[in-house]
């Protein structure tokens, strides 16, 4: 979860560069896709001339870009303590696979309000199934891991 939340992170900040780079490559005639892909190329190239347009007339609109890199990095930083103390620190896979579960109600409402092909939010919605999957088994692991350290539960004993 930490690397994929830092690459996801660090790749937000050269958004501009990035989906310049991936159109010239999706519209390289030499490229397999763009025979096999034509609407993914299509879609590509649309997002590339939005993103450059709205960098080169507002280029303040891609702070919110930054900001969403920013916050990538700081949940990474936050799996620290799963790593250090995992049965203490539960409560943050939990809430990471209440993450991943709640992007597929946002790609569902958002995708279409933005105008998203559905295809695309299935991409969005991929990241919160794939990103579960781990954490189930995290999870999992943590509540055996709890069950050791704290031994068998005991009815108290009455005195007196």
């Amino acid at each position: 979860m930490m690397v994929g939340l830092v690459v996801a992170g660090v790749t937000a900040f050269p958004l501009t560069h990035e989906v310049r780079w991936l159109s010239s490559v999706l519209t390289n005639p030499h490229t397999p896709l763009v025979a096999h892909m034509p609407w993914l190329t299509s879609w590509i190239q649309q997002v590339t001339t939005g993103i450059t347009a709205t960098s080169a007339t507002y280029p303040f609109i891609a702070y919110g870009t930054d900001w969403l890199a920013y916050a990538h990095l700081m949940i990474a930083v936050a799996f620290i303590g799963p790593l250090r103390d995992p049965v203490r620190n539960v409560w943050v896979v939990q809430w990471a696979m209440i993450a991943c579960a709640s992007i597929i109600p946002l790609a569902l409402i958002a995708g279409p309000v933005r105008h998203i092909p559905f295809w695309w939010s299935c991409i969005d919605m991929s990241f919160g199934v794939f990103g579960l999957v781990p954490l189930v088994f995290v999870h999992r692991y943590i509540r055996r891991l709890a069950a050791i350290s704290v031994g068998p539960v005991t009815e108290p004993v009455a005195v007196g």
